[in-house]
């Protein structure tokens, strides 16, 4: 079946409401508060903040696709917290360098919004530039360079993104742990890694993180009014900063080594929003 989202005359916002209405309709939750997408080395995380009182296949609602990528999930998860919120932890993240658009790019993120949600979590894995931060470091995202030559934006629409990334989960992150540091995300096409002449551009462009997602889907959020937190997974040295190839095996890898950590952070976090 076509993807609704294919159809270029298609209300991209409306399909995010048919799909909030069937997420509602399947998970017995009238709406949420809180969503994270969890990239990777932060999946433990879903187990740590609360009850899942509904876990369904992504592409059951409309406009999802099932994952490509290794390390991702294709399910949608509903979640009682301790608070009494209800956190939604979207699985099925598609990547733009998948080729599908960007508008099923940040479906998920549409789909939150018209299911309530007024925080935005977002998690990836990323290459580092600053050579003192070592493989396994979480970094909180302070701000972001959109290298993928587009937007999520259809229409003239001027969205500020001066606060990109709210300085108040930005606090709250550091009341959790005051070591965190943060630092600059630059989203990449993909889905080859980074050049080391691209590297120490992105480096004198400010950037202190590489990565292929997250940027879009903050743009997304903010037109719909979301406040985000995004945090990076240091999952390796960019190119040209380590010294030897970079592989996704690597990523999974340090992923999965700082797993328990991060996403035990991540859980204290959510649990003081």
């Amino acid at each position: 079946m076509t993807n609704l989202l294919d159809d270029s005359k298609t209300d991209p916002f409306e399909v995010a409401e048919l799909a909030a209405k069937r997420l509602a309709e399947l998970t017995g939750v009238a709406a949420h508060d809180i969503a994270l997408t969890l990239g990777s080395g932060w999946a433990k995380a879903a187990d740590l903040i609360g009850e899942t009182v509904a876990t369904i296949d992504a592409t059951e609602l409309p406009g999802f696709s099932k994952p490509v990528v290794e390390g991702h999930v294709a399910t949608i998860r509903s979640i009682l917290l301790p608070s009494g919120k209800r956190a939604l932890v979207l699985g099925a993240r598609t990547h733009f360098y998948e080729g599908h658009g960007v508008r099923r790019v940040v479906h998920g993120v549409r789909t939150a919004a018209a299911a309530g949600v007024k925080v935005m979590v977002l998690t990836n894995g990323a290459g580092g530039i600053k050579e003192t931060w070592k493989p396994g470091t979480p970094v909180l995202i302070s701000d972001h360079i959109n290298f993928t030559s587009t937007s999520s934006i259809e229409g003239a629409k001027f969205i500020d993104l001066t606060d990109a990334y709210s300085p108040r989960l930005r606090d709250l992150a550091r009341s959790v742990d005051p070591t965190l540091d943060e630092g600059v995300y630059m989203q990449f096409r993909g889905p080859h890694y980074e050049t080391p002449a691209e590297v120490q551009m992105a480096k004198g462009m400010g950037a202190h993180l590489v990565g292929m997602s997250t940027a879009l889907e903050t743009i997304a959020a903010r037109e719909l009014g979301m406040e985000v937190l995004g945090f990076s997974l240091m999952t390796n040295l960019a190119a040209g900063i380590q010294d030897h190839p970079l592989s996704h095996a690597e990523v999974l890898e340090a992923g999965r080594e700082a797993e328990g950590r991060i996403s035990a952070l991540l859980a204290e976090i959510i649990g003081r929003i």
